[in-house]
């Protein structure tokens, strides 16, 4: 599912009729009429609904709604919240239809505040995608009046008032209970400041041939299917050389935890080898608690890893760091000697990713791959920008970290932004507050750990392990947990659900 912003739409639209010969009237009614069809399948015949239309597509997509709804025997009225010179092109041809077929049309100076008050569902056609800046009267009065009532709204392609792209920060805008979006997802859905506004959402689409958005937007939604598509099958004369060699460096005995969990999940996921590296206190202590692994005792001062790590890194297919590693000077060092000795992917995580805020320049230098796994704190920190800063525009910041840098990004939230140093961004679907806790990190570390050493290309890999990561802690929650009690320990042995689920879908 591709993922666009306003202007990507608009250029999409035009490609459509320009350059394939799609009536723009066609692709109205076709909106019209798919959101009008899933609009049936949340109202009853009894309800009272208001329509409210403003200009442009929104508003033709409102009275093609209203017809159809109209056609099956629904009490329904359209409010023209703009004047009639606004109403032109296909939506004043689809107004004039919906009035032929016996519609109501009011006028928004009579009657507007009593009609919203007796609708029992108000669907919001009145702005869309158009939006830019702060909403003016009377759309602004009419948000008010709208998230005033207990009505049920329903927003056509995005609420009034959200902005449909990244970066705008004050907008007063309509909350809605379910959101019909036209198309393809637009950008806001997945920020945490303009997702609540949503409410619920499905997409619907209108027509548009799939080689338009590939021409158009490097985004998409990474989806069951493309995971079932893309993750590698075991062979029946595989071994455990096919699976890769991994490395997993961290753990201070603060801390011996963080080393533990990532090593587990490598394993839980797929890999074939794993070795540990951390002090001896610390190996130790978690020795016990995955017997499958290897472990290597590697210098330390105090619990912490000292400077060298005196161990062939050329020895491993992909290397994780950083998982409880501490933030002393010495760290850093263990760090750096990775970044700039493995021949083999690099994931780098939690403590890891404090030390590379010094350590930047060398990622350039780089002839292997790296993988970063920041949260929002750890992305802001590497950027020299505010969290607050940073949520605003994750898509963009993410992607020109990493085409800066010639990293791999993997931006964690509720969904989870991929970005590639080519400029594709893939967005995690999976997952729920009961991730939000100590040590999910560590594990989809482990994941991406295990996914990375996988006949599958790097950019599919890392989308695969953030999928698993999440549907495991969905599947937990639906059918054993809360979002209160789940751990990161039982994310990992949830692991093994996920892969039945996948295989069994076909």
């Amino acid at each position: 599912m591709f993922i666009v912003t306003a202007k990507e739409m608009y250029d999409m639209d035009r490609l459509a009729m320009q350059e394939i010969g799609l009536d723009g009237k066609l692709l109205m009614e076709n909106a019209g009429r798919a959101v009008a069809w899933k609009v049936m399948g949340k109202i009853s015949q009894a309800d009272k609904i208001c329509i409210l239309a403003g200009a442009g597509n929104n508003g033709g997509d409102g009275f093609v709604i209203a017809r159809t709804l109209l056609d099956h025997n629904y009490h329904v009225k359209v409010l023209q919240v703009v004047p009639n010179d606004k109403i032109t092109g296909d939506a004043y041809d689809h107004k004039h239809i919906y009035e032929k077929c016996g519609g109501q049309v009011v006028p928004y100076d009579t009657g507007a505040t009593q009609m919203i008050k007796e609708a029992d569902v108000l669907i919001d056609a009145m702005i869309g995608i158009g939006i830019k800046g702060e909403v003016r009267e009377p759309f602004a009065s009419l948000i008010s009046l709208i998230n005033a009532e207990q009505s049920y709204v329903i927003s056509v392609d995005t609420p009034s008032g959200v902005p449909a792209y990244e970066g705008g920060e004050s907008f007063h805008a309509v909350q809605a209970d379910y959101t019909i979006i036209i198309g393809a997802p637009k950008q806001s859905v997945f920020l945490p400041y303009t997702a609540s506004y949503y409410g619920e959402w499905e997409v619907v689409s209108i027509g548009l041939p799939t080689f338009i958005f590939k021409r158009l937007t490097s985004k998409r939604m990474w989806q069951l299917d493309d995971v079932k598509k893309t993750l590698p099958r075991r062979q029946l004369f595989d071994h455990k050389g096919n699976h890769g060699r991994g490395l997993v460096i961290g753990g201070c005995t603060d801390m011996p935890g963080a080393l533990s969990m990532s090593v587990q999940a490598a394993l839980k996921s797929g890999a074939g080898l794993i070795t540990g590296a951390s002090s001896l206190p610390v190996i130790q202590m978690i020795a016990g608690n995955c017997v499958e692994a290897m472990y290597t005792p590697v210098p330390a001062i105090d619990g912490y890893l000292n400077n060298s790590l005196n161990i062939n890194l050329h020895a491993y297919n992909a290397i994780a760091i950083g998982m409880g590693l501490g933030r002393r000077k010495e760290t850093k060092e263990v760090v750096k000697q990775v970044i700039e000795t493995a021949t083999c992917p690099v994931i780098i995580d939690a403590d890891g990713l404090y030390h590379l805020s010094q350590l930047l320049p060398y990622l350039r230098d780089r002839s292997y791959p790296t993988i970063i796994t920041p949260h929002p704190g750890e992305m802001a920190t590497l950027l020299g920008v505010s969290i607050r800063e940073l949520l605003q525009k994750p898509f963009q910041y993410a992607k020109d970290f990493s085409a800066a840098y010639h990293v791999y990004v993997v931006l964690k939230g509720r969904y989870t932004i991929v970005t590639s140093p080519e400029g594709v961004q893939m967005v995690n679907p999976t997952g729920n507050p009961g991730l939000a806790k100590g040590g999910s990190g560590d594990v989809l570390t482990g994941i991406v750990l295990a996914m990375v050493m996988q006949k599958q290309s790097l950019l599919h890999a890392l989308c695969n392990a953030c999928y698993i990561h999440g549907m495991s802690a969905d599947i937990l929650v639906q059918h054993q947990h809360s979002e209160h009690d789940l751990l990161a320990t039982d994310v990992i042995n949830g692991i093994s659900d996920v892969f039945r689920a996948i295989s069994s879908s076909g």
